[in-house]
């Protein structure tokens, strides 16, 4: 297998809902790929809470026994899952909580740091290397896609408690990935599901472009970009595949490091594209790490083989790519 087929799987973020690697995904790693996203289920996503039967069945040593066998298939991996602290909590009772919303919010910055290193502790001993977490985004309208999951609606505290949650679990050794930029304050719709398109003019955007400079600054090595359209910034791309916005996340907030797409089989995203075209118009756009269900691995994989071959994406991007990821979650392994 050469080079460029293990780089097109390299910079893939493939999502499961169990513990369990398929064939597919034994074979997503033995031919280059290096990183995995432990998700939940779509029902668990939508009421922000593991079920009671994984809560139940779930053990530490399942998730060891995952990282084990995927460490025995490749090198460098990259282990992700959704731990935000509102919201979704993937490591449930396996790690510390930081209780509801208004706890959180009456916490000084230090206990949240201290609780999020604990918490970054106990998802290394498991073997996971990176939290999708946490949602930054500051509401000031309707939002029915993060409705349970932002911190509040005061752009100051988001920032106050983002940067301490960051240092907590970056301290731990783990990549905090800010998300979903460049923020999404009023939307039409839920773009998982549905078109949805960002409210507003720019100056609408600026208390989470404060926020976002604020988790720059407290060092946060990735950020996800979101899966809406957001015309503000690109009214012709959603953020996971807009070079404008990618472009303005490096440019112009001078952020060095990941940059993770939002789900590819999103609709918001899609908007008349397949998953692999998606994907590669991602890549292209100067996503690191592109997140997508583990079934479309491959097919994806090879979509963007197909896309450097012909020219279409430059073998370079993937290359660079690659090397963002491999420079800023080294940065913080800790033995």
């Amino acid at each position: 297998m050469d080079s460029i087929q293990r780089n097109a799987r390299a910079v893939l973020l493939p999502a499961i809902d169990s513990l369990e690697l398929t064939d597919d995904l034994k074979r997503y790693f033995d031919e280059g790929g290096r990183s995995l996203l432990l998700g939940e289920t779509r029902a668990e996503y939508v009421s922000r809470r593991t079920s009671d039967a994984r809560r139940a069945s779930e053990r530490a040593e399942d998730f060891r026994r995952l990282a084990d066998e995927v460490a025995t298939r490749a090198n460098r991996v990259l282990i992700a899952l959704d731990q935000e602290p509102t919201g979704i909590e993937r490591l449930h009772g396996l790690a510390p909580s930081f209780g509801d919303r208004a706890e959180l919010l009456s916490m000084p910055d230090e206990t949240i740091r201290q609780r999020a290193h604990v918490i970054g502790r106990k998802a290394r001993e498991l073997g996971v290397g990176m939290f999708l977490g946490p949602v930054v985004d500051v509401l000031t309208g309707r939002n029915p896609w993060l409705h349970g999951r932002t911190l509040d609606t005061d752009a100051r505290q988001v920032a106050r408690i983002t940067r301490a949650f960051i240092s907590g679990v970056q301290s731990a050794g783990i990549v905090a990935t800010a998300k979903h930029f460049p923020g999404h304050h009023d939307i039409t719709g839920d773009p998982a599901i549905e078109l949805a398109d960002v409210r507003g003019t720019t100056e609408d955007l600026l208390p989470g472009f404060d926020v976002f400079r604020s988790a720059i600054q407290a060092g946060v090595r990735a950020i996800m970009t979101g899966p809406a359209l957001v015309p503000a910034v690109d009214s012709d791309f959603p953020s996971s595949r807009s070079k404008k916005t990618i472009d303005m996340l490096r440019h112009d907030f001078g952020f060095t490091g990941i940059v993770v797409s939002d789900d590819i089989d999103a609709v918001g995203m899609l908007r008349g594209l397949s998953e692999s075209e998606t994907a590669v118009a991602a890549v292209n756009a100067g996503a690191d790490l592109i997140l997508l269900p583990a079934g479309r691995a491959n097919e994806v994989a090879m979509h963007i083989v197909a896309a450097v071959r012909s020219g279409d994406l430059p073998e370079h991007r993937l290359a660079n790519a690659i090397r963002n990821v491999e420079t800023n979650s080294d940065a913080l392994r800790v033995q």
